[in-house]
């Protein structure tokens, strides 16, 4: 293994050159998943072939020099559904079924709540331990999707078991304290909440369409810091939990369009996580004068993207950097791509060996930029 291109200007997360979760799917892999939807691999032989494709990937990242490791979401479908199919009192629901669409060629699923919810015994509590097995000297980082887009997603779909978001919302805390309180059992100490809800709350379209169906965008914003801070309220002192914002990342598309504005005052003055990762990759993300709302988190740069291949000039990410240090500290400044590879299986319409240049491009650049 190289020695790590960012561990001596930082040896805890979030590291200069920072990941934000997901790798592109190996052919054998999205194979694999093919032959055991067909019922021909059983749950457990699935699970050996992810975690063979698992090790190679944390190997690969490793060699690249990279303090922090993921695995690349490689057990998941979604970024988002899988984790919270696997939360107690919820069910899947197939929505190209639910529409009467036979003939759909895009996947189009949800879930419901069907019961009270309860974090309970969780499929990815093993997946995290695997992962720690694997990352050896390197900090095995855990991506989840935000207590806040579990109670967004379900308001289009809800259920008859709670009377009222208050009596939701002190369960969606108490499922998301459970779970902090596991992954920290487990070893985990780099915990990253993926949300698009920010993403719509910063879209002059969305925010116009919230308001037409009854819904204040601005109390929702409210809530949602209220939310994510009490679920994260009793985490450990040792434990960095960071907030990536996206205005989604599905097979190179993307929903919300909007700068941070709308919510900058709200999210970045008053979450109570220890990082943001940001999307800045074009314009779509705005300028980066929100960013002078942030207090003492981190700010982790999305400035590559990951939406298609072509390197970005190193030149200009330093001189992105540059202009963001106006408004928030260098020190407390990280770079990354701008979202995943891969938020689902499908992947982003870029080839494996651009994601790797990507990635090592990132290296690179936090390696000049925060030389010792």
């Amino acid at each position: 293994m190289q020695s790590p291109v960012i561990g001596t200007i930082r040896t805890s997360p979030p590291f200069r050159c920072d990941l934000v979760g997901s790798f592109l799917r190996p052919p054998e892999l999205l194979e694999a998943r093919r032959l055991h939807r067909e019922r021909k691999l059983t749950d457990e032989q699935l699970y050996e072939l992810e975690t063979a494709e698992i090790a190679k990937l944390v190997e690969r990242q490793k060699e690249l020099g990279l303090a922090v490791v993921t695995d690349g979401e490689f057990r998941r479908s979604w970024w988002h559904l899988d984790f919270f199919f696997g939360i107690e009192g919820t069910e899947k629901i197939d929505l190209n079924a639910a529409a009467g669409r036979t003939d759909a060629k895009q996947r189009a699923e949800s879930f419901r709540i069907s019961g009270k919810i309860a974090f309970g015994s969780h499929p990815m509590l093993r997946h995290f331990e695997s992962l720690q097995a694997l990352a050896g000297d390197a900090v095995a980082k855990m991506t989840l999707p935000s207590p806040a887009l579990f109670h967004f997603v379900q308001r289009y779909h809800g259920g008859a078991a709670y009377d009222s978001d208050e009596e939701l919302f002190a369960d969606i805390v108490t499922v998301y304290r459970d779970a902090i309180r596991a992954f920290y059992a487990a070893g985990c100490r780099y915990l990253q909440f993926d949300d698009t809800t920010w993403g719509t709350l910063c879209s002059l379209l969305h925010r116009t369409q919230l308001r037409s169906q009854g819904n204040d965008p601005d109390k929702l914003a409210a809530d949602y810091v209220r939310l994510i801070n009490e679920s994260i309220a009793e985490r450990p002192s040792d434990m960095t939990i960071a907030l990536h914002v996206c205005r989604g990342n599905f097979h190179s598309t993307w929903f919300a369009s909007g700068g941070y504005e709308p919510v900058a005052e709200e999210l970045f003055g008053g979450c109570r996580v220890d990082a943001f990762f940001l999307e800045y990759d074009n314009e779509r993300a705005g300028g980066f004068e929100p960013l002078r709302f942030i207090k003492e988190q981190f700010v982790v740069l999305g400035l590559v993207t990951t939406k298609h291949g072509g390197l970005e000039s190193q030149e200009v990410l330093q001189s992105r950097i540059a202009e963001a240090s106006a408004f928030v500290p260098i020190d407390q400044l990280c770079l990354s791509t701008q979202c995943g590879f891969a938020s689902t299986e499908e992947g982003n319409l870029l080839t494996e060996d651009e994601q790797w240049d990507k990635i090592r491009l990132v290296a690179d650049t936090a390696a000049e930029v925060w030389a010792d």
